[in-house]
């Protein structure tokens, strides 16, 4: 029963920016080779008539929701809740994507916007009642089929048998599996995607499937629901890479700019921070999810290059003689402090070994963008500009800003219309700095 006009405006203007985000990062991850493998995959094994995002070629709607998800999860760069360890919107919004065809804008935006307080919920109902970490598209799948049950108008009794088949059916996969090793499996996102668009078709074709104890079974989990907005507490990331790494990637840029250093100063670098970031350990990564799935290569790119950027983490640029070279001499070291405030908090600090003997240390230092420092709109959508504009030019990238930025007084096939055609670039992974 939820409507657009129930929510607080902030809310409102934080669906519409969690949605440019994830749409940026989508076209981003059309130059991955995870995304050309899924794509076509979905086309050949999944045919159907609706178009895959940013592509010439057509899938079902199951097979849309796998790729897309699959290709916004391919740069890890989109928004994150850290009471699931994981992400909301990678698994959601293709399935709300793949259900609109005849929806208003307004009910996009209101179906992605309840997602996330549902998935939110589902995240924090799975954790509390298992003992290992799953990937976000096991929750991810509830949620998904929360919002295809919606947008497909299903009946109170077919969504019960919905989120059930989800839940059960969903991949309840091991998240540290692939931090040990990286491959292109990645956060389940796109299987739970496709997951919940199966589960309401299934659940509206009288497939039985209640009920998802998830949300059934932890009622104090669910009771502030309408009241409570955890759209509030999502986090944005700045660079492409796991969240976890995010902090040290800080820590040394900050080094960097307040000592006026270059990395032919430093000679090693030593990292304190948390079990899990420590388990991220591949310091030559040979692969774009092994330099994803990294706290030394991208903390090594950021000494040696100032920033990170999508094309840091792609081809040659994984070869980068200056880049390998630090990585090779991190030293990561667990500490109780960060092990205490983690998943809540992801605290790193940084001393660099230099040359000339001396070091120089950072303080205790968090992710960039957390919900509590949010970036601005502008910085957003500089964001979405870098991540776009290399794949879809600069003109189409504006066109969809304005789409998302107007959708609730838009029909929804605009929308689907902005993310139509392929991309018309796909960078080349950067040549090595001097």
């Amino acid at each position: 029963d939820l409507q657009w006009d129930d929510r607080p405006a902030d809310v409102q203007d934080r669906t519409k920016l969690c949605l440019l985000d994830l749409i940026g990062v989508g076209i981003a991850g059309r130059q991955t080779q995870l995304s050309r493998i899924i794509h076509a995959y979905a086309a050949a094994e999944h045919p159907g008539p609706i178009r895959l995002p940013f592509d010439d070629q057509t899938a079902s709607a199951t097979g849309v929701a796998l790729a897309y998800g699959m290709t916004i999860d391919s740069i890890d760069a989109h928004d994150g809740f850290n009471p699931a360890k994981g992400h909301i919107g990678c698994p959601l919004w293709p399935a709300v994507l793949v259900n609109s065809a005849t929806a208003t804008g307004k009910e996009i935006l209101t179906t992605l916007a309840m997602g996330y307080e549902f998935g939110a919920r589902c995240s924090i109902a799975q954790h509390g009642s298992v003992p290992d970490y799953h990937t976000s598209g096991s929750w991810g799948a509830v949620a998904a089929a929360a919002a295809s049950a919606r947008l497909q108008k299903l009946d109170p009794v077919t969504t019960r048998h919905a989120l059930g088949i989800a839940e059960y059916h969903g991949p309840r996969s091991q998240m540290m599996r692939v931090i040990d090793q990286p491959t292109m499996l990645k956060d389940g996102s796109g299987w739970g995607a496709m997951c919940g668009v199966s589960a309401a078709r299934l659940a509206q074709a009288g497939f039985s499937g209640a009920p998802a104890i998830t949300v059934e079974e932890q009622p104090d989990v669910w009771a502030d629901l309408g009241q409570h907005w955890y759209l509030r507490e999502q986090y944005f990331k700045p660079y492409p890479i796991c969240r976890w790494a995010q902090a040290p990637v800080e820590a040394v840029l900050a080094l960097r700019t307040e000592h006026n250093l270059v990395a032919k100063d430093i000679a090693e670098i030593e990292i304190a921070t948390f079990h899990q970031a420590i388990r991220l350990a591949c310091a030559t990564p040979q692969t774009t999810e092994q330099a994803q799935y990294s706290t030394s290569f991208p903390v090594a790119v950021a000494a040696v290059r100032g920033k990170i950027d999508v094309g840091d983490l792609i081809g040659q640029a994984l070869h980068d003689p200056a880049v390998v070279r630090l990585s090779r001499t991190i030293k990561m070291v667990e500490v109780d402090l960060a092990n205490a405030a983690f998943p809540l908090r992801r605290f790193a600090r940084v001393t660099l070994v230099l040359h000339d003997g001396t070091t120089r240390q950072s303080e205790w230092t968090e992710p960039k963008w957390e919900h509590t420092t949010p970036p601005t709109s502008d910085e957003l959508l500089a964001k979405f500009a870098a991540f776009a504009i290399p794949a879809i030019g600069a003109a189409r990238a504006k066109s969809i800003v304005e789409v998302v930025m107007d959708l609730d007084s838009l029909d929804g096939n605009v929308l689907f219309a902005a993310l139509s055609g392929p991309v018309n670039h796909v960078a080349k992974g950067q040549q090595a700095d001097p």
